[in-house]
């Protein structure tokens, strides 16, 4: 049984998805199932495995439905010889103890630009466990020496990359390129993939420029709804060093769901107006 939990569990991470291992890790007396045995839960109630069915099994299914949204772990412990055991037909007598662990594909980072922020970023997310994917046309910048820690470095025409990428499903996207035009293009391909995440540098001034664009371009404005633009949290940042840690501050934000209890920089504007540029821009 164990196998194919093993077997979930690679195709799983190899997806890029997340899901919650539940292990037996201590058992005294008499228990429906052993020391190691495992159950995959999914968030969307998928299971692979058992540990011993019954009510039992469905508290810990809960409880690891619950710790995909804290990314929290727990050891929980039964006592099989209860009422709530009589009823579920569990009257073995002994106890148990599961382990709850959610498992967390790598997230992976694509920076689209390879310039000073970019460089920075690379640097403070690799420490945290992204995979650095780096997209730039100017091989000067994106290279190896640059971002000795990238999973990959591409050296390609930027919008032609993009159209023909596959991302994962927890895909994390920043547009930094070095130009209005770029980053016209980027988010042009970008918009209508489904990521985890998809934020933009730059001005609110900027921002409503590039919407403006795309609005004229026909691109439906609810596909402009996820874009964290401004990019980054309101932290004061200034030099790339500090927008790269107001970035990646963000980033995990989103990823252990915490977005909405942050102050971002990100607005919505007006895009039939001229927008008035903010005191706190981004550079």
């Amino acid at each position: 049984m164990n196998e194919e939990v093993f077997k979930a569990v690679t195709e799983t991470l190899s997806r890029g998805d997340s899901a919650a291992l539940v292990t037996i890790i201590r058992t005294e007396g008499s228990t429906p199932q052993r020391v190691g045995a495992k159950m995959l839960v999914f968030a969307d109630g998928r299971i692979v495995g058992t540990i011993g069915g019954g009510c039992y099994e469905n508290d810990a299914f809960w409880k690891a439905r619950k710790s995909l949204e804290t990314r929290r772990s727990e050891v929980v412990r039964y006592e099989l010889a209860d009422d709530i055991a009589e009823e579920s037909g569990l009257i073995c007598g002994g106890q148990m103890e599961v382990y709850i662990e959610p498992l967390d594909a790598a997230a992976h980072l694509y920076l689209i630009g390879a310039g000073h922020v970019s460089y920075h970023l690379a640097q403070a997310a690799s420490q945290v466990n992204f995979k650095i994917h780096v997209i730039d046309d100017r091989e000067k910048f994106a290279n190896q020496e640059r971002f000795p820690d990238a999973t990959e470095i591409a050296v390609d025409d930027i919008p032609s990359w993009l159209t023909s990428a596959t991302f994962p499903n927890n895909a994390y996207v920043v547009i930094l390129t070095r130009g209005h035009t770029h980053d016209l293009d980027a988010l042009r391909a970008l918009v209508p993939r489904d990521l985890r995440y998809l934020g933009l540098i730059g001005s609110r001034a900027k921002v409503a420029r590039l919407y403006a664009a795309l609005q004229e371009e026909s691109v439906p404005l609810d596909t402009l709804t996820n874009v964290h633009a401004p990019v980054g949290l309101d932290i004061g940042a200034v030099s790339p060093q500090e927008i790269a840690i107001s970035i990646l501050a963000e980033l995990i934000a989103v990823k252990y769901g915490k977005a909405a209890d942050v102050a971002p920089l990100r607005w919505a504007p007006d895009i039939d107006q001229t927008a008035t540029v903010s005191a706190n821009e981004q550079q």
